[in-house]
């Protein structure tokens, strides 16, 4: 499974970047909202930091629209995806753009039945989301595991892009069950990499390299 980052904070990505980890990243309008800057020179600085799919969110309702504003955003980068939300003028846009061969990334999906529908539009990502499912009282990574296994041997090539991610258990059940990416929070990240055990037998070896290095004579 590929690891994206979901931010548009480029200190974040720089960061990330620099473990070796990243494999894209995507981004919304409320992550944009966070950080300063203007859109275009976030996404092509993001494009620079990291080689990989970057998705880059319409902001404009009605087919037309999204196609025009689709276009506008794939012309920043090559590997600029167009983000579209799921409704009936998201598939018309998502079929609209796929037939100009740009990547579509349709997002704010939640169940098996909205996956097969951007799938089938020509959605190159399909992004179900597993934390927003869970706040209103239902199992996310349940949900997840029904459009993977939905999309199994779907006829064009989509992927799904695990969204919304809360926590590195989030990460392991996608995982597990076949999720082709994750796009996870910083945070988590970060909660990923640290464990207290590892913490104590890192001081462990160092104090130890440090006594063998003192009794030897420095």
């Amino acid at each position: 499974m590929k690891l994206f980052v979901d931010t548009a904070d480029l200190n974040e990505i720089e960061t990330l970047a620099s473990w070796g980890v990243l494999k894209g990243v995507t981004t919304n309008p409320s992550l944009l909202n966070q950080v300063e800057g203007d859109e275009i020179s976030i996404y092509r600085r993001i494009c620079e930091l990291v080689d990989g799919p970057i998705s880059a969110e319409v902001i404009v309702e009605g087919r037309e629209q999204m196609v025009s504003e689709g276009r506008r955003l794939a012309a920043i980068h090559p590997n600029i995806v167009v983000k579209i939300p799921t409704s009936a003028d998201g598939l018309a846009a998502t079929a609209a753009l796929a037939a100009e061969g740009i990547a579509v990334n349709m997002t704010l999906c939640f169940t098996a039945p909205q996956a097969l529908l951007a799938a089938s539009s020509g959605a190159r990502y399909v992004s179900p989301f597993v934390g927003r499912y869970d706040d209103i009282g239902n199992n996310g990574i349940e949900a997840l595991r029904e459009v993977v296994e939905a999309l199994w041997g779907f006829e064009s090539e989509v992927e799904v892009l695990a969204a919304s991610i809360r926590s590195p258990i989030h990460v392991v059940e996608a995982a597990k069950m076949g999720a082709d990416i994750a796009t996870i929070p910083p945070k988590v990240f970060r909660q990923m990499l640290e464990h207290p055990l590892t913490n104590v037998g890192l001081e462990k070896f160092n104090a130890d390299a440090a006594a063998r290095h003192a009794r030897l004579g420095g």
